[in-house]
Formats: C-alpha cells, structure tokens, sequence
C-alpha cells in the first residue's frame, strides 16, 4: 500500500504497516483502515459516497 491514508483517522499507511483494504459496501470504492482504527473499531468515511461503517 503506497502513498495511502486511512479512511478513519486519516493517518498515512506506510509500506509494511498492518492495515486492511476492502471495498466500500454502498459503492464499492477502496477502503483503507491503519491497525489502530482496526482494533479499535474507529468509524470510517467513504471518500466516494459518503457510507460511515464501524
């Protein structure tokens, strides 16, 4: 994952960082979550559509 940022908190990921990547469940664009949203469970905000998930 180069040059991405966190959908939650906004963080850059950086190469090798623990992090997920899926797809929006409302439009299907890409998003990112840092281990830290993860495994607190930080809302996340589609850039695309606007879907906010757990």
């Amino acid at each position: 994952m180069d040059d991405m940022s966190c959908n939650g908190c906004g963080a850059s990921i950086a190469a090798g960082e623990h992090s997920v990547k899926f797809k929006c469940p409302a439009c299907g664009e890409t998003i990112v979550r840092c281990s830290k949203c993860k495994v607190t469970s930080n809302n996340y905000t589609c850039r695309k559509c606007g879907f906010v998930g757990p």
